[in-house]
């Protein structure tokens, strides 16, 4: 597994842990740091990850906004908790992260609810990154 696919899947982990604990998004990253540390067992959270998870919380409300604005027909919080986590990781990447092909961020972000979520939310999450990847200029700009 490529580098930064392991960092996103560790990212989405931290948002999502976040998510059910009702913990930011930080403290829970800390916990993560500091449990690798401690425990030879685990490995290491990577730069990637860390530069994912804090830029998300950079920018949280502005991505639960636009999620819950184009998401046609789900609340925010009656969204699957998988699919939200995915595509807040996915927003914030895609939009306000140059460097990475656009493709390849919508790519991670369907093999993420591929492998988390139920066998419709690959098709929603691509929907929704599809959505965010037209908009990109404009949301950029807000």
């Amino acid at each position: 597994m490529a580098a930064r696919n392991k960092a996103r899947k560790r990212a989405f982990q931290i948002l999502f842990e976040a998510d059910q604990r009702g913990a930011s998004a930080q403290e829970v990253l800390a916990d993560w740091v500091r449990h690798a540390r401690s425990d030879d067992r685990q490995p290491p959270v990577s730069e990637y990850t860390m530069e994912l998870v804090e830029g998300y919380a950079q920018y949280a409300g502005r991505i639960d906004e636009l999620i819950a604005t184009y998401a046609e027909g789900w609340a925010l919080d009656r969204m699957p908790v998988v699919d939200r986590n995915i595509l807040r990781l996915g927003a914030y990447e895609l939009v306000w992260v140059d460097g990475t092909p656009d493709a390849v961020v919508i790519d991670e972000a369907v093999q993420l609810a591929k492998e988390f979520s139920t066998d419709e939310s690959p098709s929603f999450v691509n929907g929704m990154m599809a959505r965010f990847k037209d908009l990109k200029p404009k949301l950029r700009r807000d």
